[in-house]
């Protein structure tokens, strides 16, 4: 976001809080309009704003748009003012560069102001009064809430299984997730209850939900319970405790598969919904993240800029004349780096994508490195796609792919 030649004549940096931000303004020639606390309500970010837009066209720069920097970019919005952010890892990198160490929200203010005063290209745009978006941060949130208690859920569950019955666990660890295995865990419990219910039982509950591995399942299980005559304590508790979290997980999972097809209902909406999702690799989770990230990635002047935002382009390691190689970014936006490897990962059934990676470990690269390789390679063809408004179009067979 370039503002050298937009005639701003108040640059206002919040550093944003819940009851209240720190609001400082400077004008074109870093001279300090306005420093003081400025109250989290309407009446008072209007006062404000009216005030220093008497000095000139104002930039209203906060360091998060969202939930509780979400009101002032509202207010500032329908006063008619020019909204961005700093993100908090340019932001910190900038804070380097002024004297002293303390971090007060005046000198966060400060250096927002002034980055968006002496610094504009570190600016992101906050999207346009997108409510197809609003709506989308609020879903994908939850949905990250959700994921991560199901991962909390399904590590417990294997936790207290590989504690009472390894080889139980062997079987049902990996398939945790799966509805016939909920099922036996929730109506049967631990190894104790499993084994009491029998093969008819089980065979049925497994059956219900898994018609093709249903038998296979059961007869694993069966399998699996004979290799351990002795009862481990706790093995009862466990009997009590497995159903409930089975249950709970049930629960969870059910609430995500619900949230996803919200998501779907208000991504379908979006102009640029097909656009992402015609890519292998992106479903509607992904390329909710993607969106509510970059959104139309017009904020980035390459691919590679999105790439290195993103945390996915190699950083080489070099010391005069001694070069140590190239090392994936430890740095970067690390929800849209999930999402970027995420997509790659699930992109290796298309034959484009699985021939990259597959050459990338011919390299002598590993799983990971191979990932991020292609993640990389995708982030380009991705960019283009978003900036032309194109949808993904296969490589034809004839020719060299361009695509992965």
């Amino acid at each position: 976001m370039d503002n050298t030649s937009a005639g701003y004549g108040v640059f206002l940096g919040l550093d944003v809080g819940k009851g209240e931000h720190h609001a400082i303004g400077l004008d074109p020639t870093g001279k300090r309009l306005h420093d003081a606390p400025l109250p989290n309500n309407e009446p008072k970010l209007r006062e404000v704003f009216d005030r220093l837009a008497e000095h000139g066209r104002l930039l209203v720069v906060v360091d998060q748009p969202a939930t509780i920097g979400a009101l002032p970019v509202a207010v500032a919005r329908a006063c008619g003012h020019q909204v961005a952010y700093l993100p908090g890892l340019a932001m910190r990198r900038i804070a380097d560069l002024y004297p002293g160490n303390a971090k007060t929200d005046a000198r966060d203010a400060y250096v927002i102001a002034d980055a968006a005063r002496t610094l504009p290209h570190t600016l992101r745009q906050v999207d346009v009064g997108d409510d197809t978006l609003a709506e989308l941060d609020v879903l994908v949130g939850y949905d990250d809430d959700l994921t991560a208690e199901a991962t909390r859920l399904s590590n417990r569950i294997r936790g207290l299984l590989t504690g009472i019955h390894p080889a139980l666990e062997r079987v049902l660890g990996p398939r945790i997730t799966h509805a016939a295995v909920l099922e036996i865990l929730s109506r049967c419990g631990g190894p104790a209850g499993i084994r009491q219910a029998g093969r008819r039982k089980l065979t049925a509950m497994a059956a219900k939900h898994a018609p093709r591995m249903g038998t296979k399942l059961v007869e694993n299980i069966l399998t699996a319970l004979q290799e351990q005559t002795v009862t481990v304590p706790g093995t009862t508790a466990a009997d009590t405790v497995l159903p409930r979290l089975a249950d709970s997980l049930k629960t969870v999972l059910a609430q995500r598969k619900q949230v996803a097809s919200e998501v779907e209902e208000i991504l379908d909406a979006h102009p640029l919904a097909g656009v992402l999702t015609s890519m292998p690799g992106i479903g509607v989770r992904t390329a909710a993240r993607i969106l509510l990230e970059i959104g139309d990635a017009s904020a980035f002047a390459s691919s590679g800029h999105l790439a290195a935002y993103a945390g996915i382009a190699p950083v080489t390691h070099r010391s005069g004349s001694s070069i140590k190689g190239e090392h994936p970014a430890r740095t970067g936006n690390r929800k849209l780096k999930r999402a970027f490897f995420l997509a790659a990962f699930a992109a290796l059934s298309d034959p484009t994508s699985r021939a990259y990676y597959q050459r990338k470990r011919d390299e002598g690269k590993k799983h990971n490195a191979a990932l991020i390789c292609l993640a990389r390679r995708r982030c380009d063809v991705l960019y283009a796609m978003l900036r032309n408004h194109t949808y993904y179009r296969h490589p034809q067979p004839d020719s060299t792919p361009a695509a992965a």
